[in-house]
């Protein structure tokens, strides 16, 4: 089980980053995909009731990377911590595949609640650079919580926060979703074409004036 997470991980890191280059490279240098092997470590003893072994794990990972998950935390394969700093996760959180976090972010409580007291993060969704989500509500499948976001409240699917308080400014379906990404290959694949076009015709016209020149100077011999 904990070598499937650690794919699911490699293969999210990949999928997520475009300066990614290998598996091996992320393997070896990515601070996220540490951070979250050693939380199943954790994870695993804090489970079997060793809760002092498995916050002394959990603290180690925090100095060598920076992030700071609970060893209580449920987090599923296929998260992606992208360069990490700052990222803490609370004891009751949970975190399903698909998720992007970025560095600065907090799943956290208001310090108010027991039990359930962190968020639930569902499939896919985005948390941007420096966002908090406190609480023990959940945030939705495919949402986008927005840089620097405080998200105090349930988040629907396929919602986009930003703001503080976090406030919601869109909400897509997957059809939605689907659609717009079809329009942007459409529009990017017709700018390119004008683009293409625009050229030739600077060239063409730059053939011309060329040609004009050395027809005066022609003349003038």
């Amino acid at each position: 089980m904990w070598f499937k997470n650690l794919r699911e991980d490699i293969k999210a890191a990949k999928r997520n980053d475009p300066a990614a280059r290998n598996w091996f490279e992320i393997w070896l240098t990515y601070s996220g995909v540490h951070a979250l092997s050693w939380h199943r470590v954790a994870y695993f003893f804090h489970k079997i009731k060793l809760k002092l072994i498995a916050r002394i794990i959990s603290q180690t990972a925090r100095f060598f990377t920076g992030i700071e998950i609970h060893p209580a935390a449920k987090i599923e394969g296929g998260v992606f911590i992208d360069h990490g700093s700052g990222v803490v996760i609370g004891e009751t959180a949970e975190v399903h595949k698909g998720t992007v976090i970025y560095q600065g972010v907090t799943l956290g409580g208001t310090g108010k609640e027991r039990g359930k007291r962190h968020p639930t993060i569902m499939e896919n969704v985005t948390l941007s650079a420096g966002a908090k989500v406190l609480g023990g509500f959940t945030v939705g499948k495919g949402a986008k919580i927005g840089a620097g976001a405080v998200v105090l409240k349930e988040v629907p699917p396929y919602a986009t926060v930003v703001g503080v308080p976090g406030r919601i400014v869109r909400i897509r379906t997957p059809e939605t979703e689907d659609a717009t990404h079809s329009g942007i290959i459409a529009v990017t694949a017709l700018n390119a074409e004008l683009k293409a076009e625009e050229l030739e015709a600077r060239e063409e016209e730059a053939k011309e004036k060329a040609r004009i020149a050395e027809e005066e100077r022609s003349k003038k011999k």
